[in-house]
């Protein structure tokens, strides 16, 4: 026997809508929910905790570059497979999948523009193309970006956002390490400035070559920066590890940053970095 019955049902789903994907994210850090506008407002930047979400190089040069207006060069370039290298799929396929996936050809992209009113040559790595890895294009055109530089008597800068070499390519892989080195060289010989910028990660390789080649070394808060990670380092020396150790602020503590760059601060610090270089 029904006692109760309702005239209208207490929770209506005639006209529910789903929430549209990509609308929220969640804070790493701190766990806020931040909508969409709120992070593009911030630079992708949490306003509670200052967490630092990663970001293309799309993203850094749009808000980097005078009126956001850059030009792309070397676009073109293309991994090979000189190792004819095999996993769970051999290695083209693997280029070819995460290409589709992810909207773009590499994990390195060059642009040149104007940063405070002065051409300057920008070089970002993004970590969602296989970890940011580097393997002989990353390689090369970070080679061209100094290239470039020379080219235009112009800084560079590289933002370096990458879990190490790409082992698909193996020793090729290594030997963009003393590439990419022996073109800063020319940087230096000739006076133009070379400002290293350090988001998380920058590991392996990375680290191991032009990322801590600065004149100047800066990073974003709290970026894991070194050579082997942490768990591999404990594990190998049988101890525990300082805390925060490898974090941005760490590595200033003990030398190997020169400073740490709020996200919204970024732009304003490099004019005024590379005005005092000129």
């Amino acid at each position: 026997m029904v006692w109760f019955k309702r005239a209208i049902p207490s929770i209506r789903t005639k006209d529910k809508r789903d929430t549209p994907e990509g609308l929220w994210s969640k804070c790493d850090a701190c766990g806020a929910a931040l909508h969409k506008k709120q992070l593009e407002d911030h630079l992708y930047t949490c306003p509670h905790c200052g967490f630092h979400f990663r970001i293309s190089p799309d993203l850094y040069f749009s808000f980097l570059f005078d009126d956001g207006k850059w030009d792309e060069f070397d676009a073109q370039l293309r991994a090979a497979d000189p190792l004819k290298f095999v996993d769970t799929k051999d290695y083209p396929e693997r280029v070819r999948s995460t290409m589709q996936k992810s909207g773009k050809s590499e994990a390195c992209r060059n642009a040149t523009g104007k940063l405070g009113g002065s051409d300057t040559v920008i070089s970002g790595m993004d970590f969602s193309f296989i970890g940011g890895s580097m393997g002989s294009v990353v390689g090369e055109k970070i080679a061209r970006a100094a290239d470039r530089s020379v080219e235009l008597n112009a800084p560079l800068i590289v933002i370096s956002q990458s879990g190490g070499a790409r082992m698909m390519e193996g020793a090729f892989s290594l030997m963009q390490m003393a590439k990419t080195s022996a073109r800063l060289t020319r940087l230096g010989e000739r006076g133009i400035p070379f400002i290293s910028l350090m988001t998380d990660p920058t590991m392996g390789g990375i680290s191991a070559s032009f990322a801590m080649l600065g004149d100047l070394n800066i990073s974003e808060p709290k970026a894991l920066i070194g050579f082997a990670g942490p768990r591999v380092i404990r594990d190998t020396i049988k101890r525990d590890l300082p805390e925060g150790f490898q974090r941005a602020e760490f590595l200033q503590e003990h030398g190997f940053v020169d400073t740490i760059v709020h996200r919204k601060d970024l732009r304003a610090q490099l004019i005024k970095l590379l005005g005092h270089m000129k």
